[in-house]
């Protein structure tokens, strides 16, 4: 607004929003109703290339809040998931999103694994996480056909339906959400804001940009001109569903190997009342490869060509050699499910969905571990946020709306 003498000469904006995110998963969107929560009346538009919302990593999980057990204490990762659980069980309560707090159960089945389960004690007490141990009988009483050394049980664990999360995320932020809108540029000019293209030509304006697109987050950070010192490398994880679900009562986990960021081969009782099995970990052949016939030659390309690929390939291989034989073999795959569940026979695995993780790594091939946030001029990014982002979104968009705000007041 300019003022000409005592007259008032009304310029309209520049600017389409105040905030603009890209990537309508649950982080996104909970940046979104964090944002309008903590300052009404800012305008944030939200793109999202697909024709809904969690169309990837939120809604192709299996649907666990996860506890925090497995995370140094001190991470972001620990004090938001154990922060985030409480509250996700909170907001599906208050919103009537189907949910539970079933506990699960963590498994030792060998005598190396029961170092790596007492540590997991600690940790857990360490990030103030109720956790009780348990020997084979306490074992058999909650679980009665899994099998194992000893156990321990972390109470604060739950299940939920993480899509209707992120739908009601969308509804009740006030933000407007683009569905359809693939950025497929972004100009950043000083004074100017941030402006995107998307693949149908429109142009949207904002001051602030928030990168919250997940398996694509390292490209859209280049879009903007930023340096995510970081390379998304996909890695598919496979599921099964149980033909007999009555052989599970609710979760029950391994031992994970701590040199890696996933959990192992699980077995998850969904809000659905059915069993999933999994997920391994393969390395997808497109940032959306969600089984071996995807290849997007552009897209692998860039993740051959990245150093922190080989790296990875030649420190882990026979970790990765194992994952790739469960993936073209179910009996491997049923191999690995009897560790837990001796009972399981081939025919009771039914292919399921498979999802993708996106997985930072880093030139040296380190796999980062925590969440990873990074502010260039007027963009905040999340360049890391695999699981239990999910469970952790709510304390995540959060901080990640500081930011944005604390941009948006400083241009």
């Amino acid at each position: 607004m300019h003022y000409r003498g005592r007259e008032v000469v009304r310029v309209r904006s520049a600017y389409d929003c105040d905030v603009l995110v890209i990537g309508g998963g649950i982080v996104g969107l909970s940046t979104a109703y964090a944002i309008t929560r903590a300052a009404p009346g800012t305008r944030v538009t939200v793109l999202e290339k697909e024709r809904g919302p969690a169309r990837h990593q939120t809604g192709r999980n299996s649907g666990v809040i996860h506890s925090g057990i497995y995370y140094r204490p001190g991470s972001l990762k620990a004090r938001y998931a154990v922060q985030g659980a409480a509250e996700m069980v909170k907001f599906c309560a208050e919103y009537g999103i189907a949910h539970a707090v079933t506990g699960k159960l963590i498994v030792a089945t060998e005598k190396s694994e029961l170092p790596r389960l007492h540590g997991l004690v600690q940790r857990g007490r360490e990030n103030g996480i109720p956790v009780t141990e348990l020997g084979p009988a306490q074992l058999t009483e909650h679980e009665p056909e899994v099998r194992g050394l000893a156990a321990i049980h972390v109470g604060t664990t739950g299940i939920c339906d993480y899509v209707a999360v992120a739908r009601k995320l969308a509804d009740a932020s006030g933000a407007e959400i683009r569905y359809g809108a693939d950025v497929v540029r972004a100009d950043r000019r000083p004074g100017l804001g941030v402006a995107v293209r998307t693949a149908d030509g429109s142009v949207v304006r904002g001051r602030v940009l928030v990168n919250c697109s997940g398996l694509h987050c390292d490209e859209t950070a280049r879009l903007t001109g930023d340096d995510p010192g970081m390379r998304i490398v996909p890695f598919r994880g496979e599921y099964y569903t149980l033909a007999r679900p009555e052989l599970v009562r609710g979760l029950v986990y391994p031992v994970p190997d701590p040199a890696f960021p996933f959990l192992g081969v699980h077995l998850t009782r969904g809000i659905d009342g059915g069993v999933h099995i999994g997920p391994n970990a393969v390395p997808a052949l497109a940032r959306e490869g969600y089984g071996w016939g995807v290849v997007r030659p552009r897209e692998l390309g860039r993740t051959l060509s990245w150093p922190g690929s080989w790296h990875i390939a030649r420190r882990h291989w026979r970790y990765g050699a194992g994952e790739l034989r469960r993936s073209v073999s179910k009996a491997a795959f049923t191999e690995a499910v009897r560790r837990l569940l001796p009972a399981v026979t081939p025919e009771d695995l039914v292919p399921a969905a498979a999802g993708v993780r996106a997985q930072a790594v880093l030139r040296d091939g380190t796999l980062v571990d925590d969440f990873l946030i990074k502010e260039g001029p007027r963009t905040v990014h999340v360049l890391n946020a695999p699981s239990p982002a999910a469970t952790a979104s709510l304390p995540i968009g959060r901080e990640v709306a500081r930011r944005a705000l604390a941009s948006l007041a400083a241009t």
